[in-house]
């Protein structure tokens, strides 16, 4: 059945009482809002449903979970509550704040509300052209310069990371984990590793 079949038996089963924001909102695609996955301290309810599509690109639920499962968004926001300074507060909204009003220039609605594929393009481009700065070292290498502020992709990928494997499941499950650790073995090869440990 196709949008306008559904239009049709809408409107018969309601005796043609479909209203006309009804029916433009169906014709425009009209899609359910972002579940949001925690309850926000710092930002508001559309920065933090931001925060977390922003955080589910990076770490993306696999055969592990994903950012959203291990309660990245919450990490964050809290982080920025609790430990930012003021100014780096305001620094991290506003950039948060532009970041939004670029998609909603270039796709037409906020962040969390378009679709993955354009989510994706947009982190992409601005991923790539932060690793093109720190070439000339005005984006990754912006401490050794004295200051300024890391782009905000990627302040947002440090964040995730660190919110990611500091969980109980990023340590875990992605990472080897041993609480009580082993004697300390300084040359092992590679292959015996296997994968990374967490601290």
């Amino acid at each position: 059945m196709n949008r306008r079949e559904a239009i049709q038996r809408t409107a018969l089963a309601l005796g043609y009482a479909v209203t006309g924001p009804a029916l433009i909102g169906v014709l425009k695609g009209c899609k359910a809002s972002p579940d949001l996955v925690y309850t926000p301290v710092f930002f508001t309810k559309e920065q933090a449903l931001l925060i977390t599509e922003l955080a589910e690109i990076i770490i993306p639920k696999t055969t592990t979970p994903g950012a959203k499962d291990v309660g990245v968004p919450a990490f964050i926001d809290n982080l920025v509550k609790e430990v930012y300074p003021k100014i780096d507060q305001e620094r991290f909204i506003k950039a948060l704040t532009d970041f939004d009003v670029e998609a909603q220039k270039t796709y037409g609605d906020a962040f969390a509300a378009c679709k993955k594929e354009d989510q994706i393009a947009l982190v992409k481009k601005h991923h790539d052209e932060a690793l093109a700065g720190s070439k000339d070292g005005t984006s990754i290498g912006w401490w050794r310069k004295g200051g300024g502020s890391k782009p905000f992709v990627l302040e947002v990928k440090e964040l995730t990371l660190l919110g990611f494997f500091t969980s109980e499941q990023g340590a875990t499950q992605v990472t080897q984990y041993n609480m009580v650790p082993g004697p300390y073995q300084g040359c092992v090869p590679l292959h015996e590793v296997g994968k990374a440990w967490a601290t």
